[in-house]
């Protein structure tokens, strides 16, 4: 495996001395570190990354954090101190991910409570003695972000015990992903935000300077970029309220995509699906548009979710990721900014505890499973070399039935 860069508005893998244009069908399984905590459960590892590589997809989005806690998996238990057998999980992820040829885009952080969080660092500053009275202080507070510096390093420059390889010299890493979803209490928090993922790309990139890294922002535009109708864009007023803004957190020099986020189920639950499909087609069109013509970067959708509530909502999903799917293709055959999507998200069976209204097992959704495969196969056929198109498919290849 090759490193993923950019070559412009596109993703490109090095080989040797050449550059092959690539273009994203991917998913997100969070949970695949906790799962590989224990020896007994990494079957379910190994058999996610297998079925996500049988679709053919390529890309995996998942937690490589777990802060505080009581649980016997949380990976750092207090700051700069880690539990050595979470770690190991997360080596046995990596090396099972370069085994089933998945690269994954690794969270370092989540906005949301769920796994400690940003939370957690604020409570464990206010446990050291610290005045700081609101979540922002993540982004601000000195100390806080010498917690989030000194976990950064440590997986970074982690060597994995399972293949001997430092994280930062991992072919199998697609990108660093600084925070799940990151939001701020007020819009007025906007410019520490600003500051905060400029200070922490260039961290990163001063340790591994061959890895992507992207912010993790849904992509609500904020009034920063309010010209040009863009707030008018966004599921509902409430979205420019957060502090993020999808152009101004995207372009700092050191985000090497931009990252948007999709669940009109969720940002617009009133509407009917033909008001749904009409939203997301603007949303979805807008970000590339951006992608193109301001950012001149990537943007990858890395969640797209569905409510899966009853059978409606399983022919609505289909719905809603037919209609990504098929604007990251157009986007791809234009050699475009629409960089590709992940599915939010993909379980194996017996792991309940982990899901939410959008998850599934896709092998059960037969026509989901076809449609997933059906886009890894055609954006594979886009760009498949002439040495590829000579070699005779074998029954075994997710393509085989797809022409590709």
């Amino acid at each position: 495996m090759g490193f993923v860069g950019t070559n412009s508005t596109h993703f490109v893998e090095a080989e040797g001395q050449l550059q092959s244009t690539l273009y994203v069908n991917g998913w997100n399984s969070y949970w695949l570190m906790e799962e590989s905590v224990w020896g007994n459960s990494r079957r379910r590892v190994s058999k996610m990354l297998r079925k996500g590589a049988e679709m053919g997809m390529t890309v995996c989005r998942t937690w490589a954090f777990s802060d505080g806690g009581d649980g016997a998996a949380a990976l750092q238990t207090s700051p700069g101190v880690f539990n050595e057998r979470v770690f190991k999980g997360l080596d046995y992820v990596i090396v099972e991910a370069r085994r089933n040829r998945v690269r994954l885009i690794l969270s370092l952080v989540n906005n949301l409570d769920a796994y400690g969080g940003k939370a957690q660092y604020v409570r464990w500053a206010r446990e050291a003695g610290l005045n700081v009275s609101s979540t922002d202080s993540f982004f601000a507070h000195p100390t806080i972000k010498d917690y989030y510096k000194a976990y950064i390093k440590a997986i970074v420059t982690r060597k994995n015990s399972l293949s001997g390889v430092r994280y930062f010299a991992e072919p199998a890493i697609f990108a660093w992903e600084l925070m799940n979803e990151p939001r701020c209490s007020s819009s007025s928090s906007s410019p520490i935000l600003q500051a905060w993922i400029t200070e922490m790309a260039a961290f990163i990139k001063s340790l591994d300077p061959k890895h992507l890294v992207t912010v993790g922002t849904e992509g609500f535009y904020g009034s920063a970029t309010a010209t040009g109708g863009k707030l008018g864009v966004n599921p509902g007023e409430w979205a420019a309220s957060l502090g993020t803004d999808f152009l101004q957190n995207s372009a700092i020099k050191d985000i090497d995509f931009a990252s948007v986020h999709a669940y009109p189920d969720s940002w617009i639950p009133k509407a009917d699906l033909e008001a749904k499909v009409k939203y997301l087609s603007q949303w979805v069109d807008s970000h590339i548009k951006d992608g193109d013509n301001t950012l001149k970067k990537p943007v990858l959708f890395t969640e797209v979710g569905s409510s899966l509530h009853d059978t409606k909502g399983v022919y609505e999903r289909e719905v809603f990721l037919k209609t990504i799917y098929d604007k990251v293709y157009d986007s791809a055959k234009k050699r475009q900014a629409g960089a590709g999507a992940l599915i939010w998200q993909l379980l194996v069976e017996d792991i309940g505890r982990y899901g939410d209204r959008f998850s599934l097992v896709a092998w059960h959704h037969p026509s989901t499973y076809n449609l997933i495969q059906k886009q890894s196969c055609k954006l594979r056929s886009l760009f498949a070399t002439k040495s590829d198109r000579s070699k005779k498919l074998r029954k075994s290849d997710p393509c085989f039935d797809h022409g590709s």
